[in-house]
C-alpha cells in the first residue's frame, strides 16, 4: 500500500489479519482435540523452514510430507490450493505463506472439520476448492504464482506469540495475485458461503463481507485443463486411501501401464466438463457436474491431510518430560489403532475385462468407497460364463446385496452391416438422435453401467429396482443419471434382454409380431442374445431416470457388446448367503428330479402317502414323471 492511504485503511488491514488469526484459534480449539493439535504442531515444526523468525512450509516440503507421486505431477497444484485456502476466509490475502496458522486452516478445509465452528450457511467446500484451483486470467496459463520468499521479510514484524494459546500463532499479510484485485462487479451470486459463515461466526459479516468479492468474479475464472487432469489422476490414486494410510502404498504400483489407464479414465471425467468448447473449466459446469456425477470426487483429500494429525515423533507410551517452558501432559492415547504391519487385502480381488483399479476409483466418485474397495466380487462375466440370459440368472440371482452391471462395446455404423445387425436394428424404433460425443477418444468404444440396490429377479408386469438405482456412462464421457419418481421402470430382466429405464416388454399380439422394443427417454437396453445394446438420451426427460445435467442435446448410442460383467457389492457374509441359497436350490432340484423309491419300499411308500402323493384318496391327480 502507498503512503497516501488513510489510517482507516491501515486499521482495516490489521483488523482483517486479526480476524483471520482469531478464526484460526477457534478452529484449533473447537475442531481438534488437544492431542491432535499436539501432533499437528510437532509435524509442522519438525519440517518447517525458518527465515527471520517466520516458520513456513515450502512446496517441496508439503509434497514430500504428503508423499505426492512425482510421476503424476500434481505437486504445484496441491501447493496452489494450499496457499489459497491458507488465506481463508479473505481472498485478498491469497496466496498466503504456509505458516502454522495458514496450514491449520488448510487442514480444516481439506478434512471438512469446519462444521463445529461454521454452523451458519451451507458448507460449500466445492466452491472454495474451485476458487483454489481457478486461474482468474484470460490467458489461462497453467502456471501459478507462488508467495515470494522476500514477502516473508515484510511479514516478520507481524509475528505475535501467545504462550497461553493451544497453537503457535503467526500473522501475515501477503499481497494477492495482481489478477485478483477488487473488481467493480459485485453480485450476490459470487458470495462464498463458507467464507461468509466464517465472518459471521466472528461477528464481522457486515464490515468485511466485501473482501469475499475482492477477487475476480468466480464466473470469470477457469481451471486450466492440464491442471485438472493432473489433479484427477491424483484423486483416482488416493480414492481408496484410509486414515493414517500412507499414499506410498498406492503410489508404488504406478507402473507405466497404470499411468496410461489413469490418464484415460481422467480424460473421460475431464471431457464431461465439455472442455472441447472452452479453454478451461468454468464454475457453471463444475457446479452442475460435481454434485450430480462426482459427489465424492474430493473425498480422498480428507485422509490425505489427516496425516498432519499424527506425528511419528511423539511417543504415546510415556509421559513427556517436564521443562521450564513445557507443561507436563497427561498420558496420551493413540488417535486410532496402529496401522497393521501385515499387507492389506487387495482393493480388488480380481480384475475383469472392464473393471480394473482405475475404473474402480472412478466408480467411487459417485458410489461410496466403503461398498467398493475390498468389497466387490465378480458374479458374472460374459467372457467366462457365456453371453446368455440363462448364465446371468444362474450367476447373479440369489445375490442378496446391491450389484453393479458394466457393459462395454463399440458403436455401430449408421447403416447396419450384416444380417444380425439388421435384425437388431429392425427391433428398434427408427434412430432419430445422433451418436453421443467422443470426448478425447476416437475408437468408438463406449462403457455404460447401472447400480441396482435390490436383488435381481425375472420381471413380468412390474420392473425391479428403487429410487436408489443409478444409470451411468463411464466412457468416453463420465456421467451419472439419477432415478426419477415420474416413472418406476428402473430395471427389467427376462428372455427379451436386460433393460434399465424402459418398461417391461409386453406379450406380442398376433397382429403386431414386428412391434418395436419400447425404449425409455433415458435408458439402457441389452437385447436377448446379449450381442447388442442401445443407450438413449432424450433431453426432454419424463422417464425413470433424469436426463443429463450438462449435455442438453439428444443422442443415442447403438453398440456391439464386447464385455459384460456383474459385480456384487458385499463381503464374505453376502457371498456365503449366496452359496447357501445356491446349495439349497440345487438340493431341491435334485430332489424333484430324482424322486424315486429306495431299497426300503415300505418306508418310502409310507413317506409318499403322508405327502399325499400315493394311496387311495378317491381323487384324481397328476402323473409323476
Amino acid at each position: 500500500m502507498g503512503q497516501g492511504h488513510s489510517g482507516e485503511q491501515g486499521v482495516q488491514k490489521v483488523s482483517t489479519e486479526q480476524l483471520s488469526h482469531e478464526l484460526a484459534l477457534r478452529f484449533a480449539n473447537k475442531c481438534f482435540t488437544h492431542l491432535e493439535i499436539t501432533h499437528f504442531k510437532d509435524v509442522f515444526r519438525s519440517l518447517a523452514d525458518d527465515q527471520d523468525g517466520i516458520h513456513y512450509w515450502k512446496e517441496e516440503t508439503l509434497c514430500r510430507f504428503l508423499v505426492i507421486p512425482d510421476s503424476l505431477g500434481p505437486g504445484p497444484i496441491i501447493y496452489q490450493m494450499a496457499t489459497y485456502l491458507g488465506a481463508f476466509p479473505f481472498p485478498s490475502l491469497a496466496p498466503s505463506i504456509l505458516t502454522i496458522e495458514a496450514m491449520l486452516k488448510v487442514v480444516v478445509v481439506m478434512t471438512e472439520r469446519y462444521g463445529k465452528v461454521l454452523k451458519k450457511g451451507k458448507a460449500d467446500r466445492n466452491k472454495l476448492l474451485f476458487r483454489s484451483l481457478a486461474v482468474f486470467d484470460r490467458r489461462m496459463s497453467s502456471m501459478h504464482e507462488r508467495p515470494a520468499l522476500d514477502t516473508i521479510q515484510g511479514a516478520k514484524d507481524e509475528v505475535t506469540s501467545h504462550n497461553d494459546q493451544a497453537l503457535e500463532e503467526t500473522r501475515t499479510h501477503v499481497a494477492g495475485f495482481s489478477i485478483d484485485q477488487p473488481g467493480n462487479d459485485e453480485e450476490d451470486e459470487d458470495d462464498d458461503e463458507l467464507g461468509l459463515a466464517a465472518l459471521d461466526s466472528l461477528d464481522a459479516i457486515e464490515v468485511f463481507k466485501h473482501d469475499q468479492r475482492a477477487d475476480t468474479k468466480i464466473h470469470h475464472a477457469q481451471i486450466p485443463i492440464d491442471n485438472f487432469r493432473r489433479l484427477l489422476m491424483l484423486l483416482l490414486v488416493i480414492a481408496p486411501l484410509k486414515s493414517q494410510e500412507s499414499l506410498s502404498q498406492h503410489a508404488e504400483h504406478l507402473t507405466e501401464s497404470r499411468l496410461t489407464g489413469l490418464r484415460k479414465v481422467a480424460d473421460c471425467i475431464l471431457w464431461s466438463f465439455t472442455p472441447e468448447e472452452n479453454t478451461g473449466i468454468f464454475y457453471q459446469s463444475f457446479n452442475a457436474i460435481i454434485p450430480a456425477s462426482l459427489p465424492y470426487l474430493f473425498d480422498g483429500l480428507n485422509p490425505l491431510f489427516e496425516h498432519f494429525l499424527f506425528s511419528k515423533n511423539i511417543d504415546l507410551s510415556r509421559r513427556k518430560r517436564s521443562s521450564s517452558s513445557v507443561v507436563p501432559l497427561a498420558p496420551l492415547t493413540p488417535l486410532s489403532p496402529p496401522v497393521p504391519e501385515t499387507p492389506l487385502e487387495p482393493l480388488l480381488q480380481q480384475e475383469g475385462e472392464i473393471l480394473d483399479l482405475n475404473v474402480l476409483s472412478q466408480l467411487s466418485f459417485f458410489l461410496k468407497g466403503d461398498m467398493l474397495f475390498r468389497r466387490l466380487r465378480l458374479l458374472y462375466s460374459g467372457g467366462d460364463a457365456g453371453f446368455s440370459i440363462g448364465s446371468i440368472e444362474q450367476k447373479v440371482f440369489n445375490w442378496r446385496a446391491p450389484s453393479i452391471l458394466l457393459v462395454a462395446g463399440t458403436r455401430l455404423a449408421k447403416s447396419p452391416y450384416g444380417g444380425r445387425e439388421r435384425t437388431f436394428a429392425d427391433t428398434l424404433p427408427p434412430k432419430r438422435f445422433p451418436d453421443s460425443g467422443n470426448g478425447n477418444s476416437h475408437s468408438g468404444r463406449v462403457v455404460f453401467g447401472a447400480y441396482l440396490n435390490v436383488p435381481w429377479k425375472t420381471t413380468h408386469k412390474e420392473a425391479m429396482g428403487d429410487n436408489q438405482t443409478l444409470l451411468f456412462q463411464l466412457a468416453p464421457l463420465h456421467e451419472v443419471f439419477h432415478a426419477s419418481t415420474v416413472n418406476k421402470d428402473y430395471a427389467t430382466f427376462g428372455k427379451s434382454g436386460v433393460g434399465f429405464g424402459s418398461p417391461p416388454p409386453r406379450a406380442k399380439q398376433a397382429s403386431s409380431m414386428s412391434a418395436h422394443v419400447s425404449l425409455g427417454p433415458v435408458s439402457l437396453m441389452l437385447n436377448g442374445s446379449l450381442e447388442y445394446g442401445v443407450f438413449t438420451h432424450d433431453s426432454a426427460g419424463g422417464g425413470s431416470f433424469h436426463p443429463s445435467h450438462s449435455r442438453r442435446s439428444d443422442w443415442q448410442d447403438r453398440f456391439e457388446i464386447e464385455s459384460l460383467e456383474v459385480w456384487g457389492c458385499g463381503g464374505g457374509e453376502e457371498a456365503e448367503k449366496q452359496k447357501a441359497a445356491w446349495a439349497f436350490e440345487e438340493r431341491e432340484a435334485a430332489a424333484r428330479k430324482n424322486l424315486k423309491l429306495g431299497k426300503d419300499i415300505e418306508a418310502d411308500r409310507a413317506l409318499l402317502e403322508m405327502a399325499g402323493l400315493v394311496g387311495n384318496h378317491n381323487a384324481s391327480g397328476g402323473s409323476m414323471g
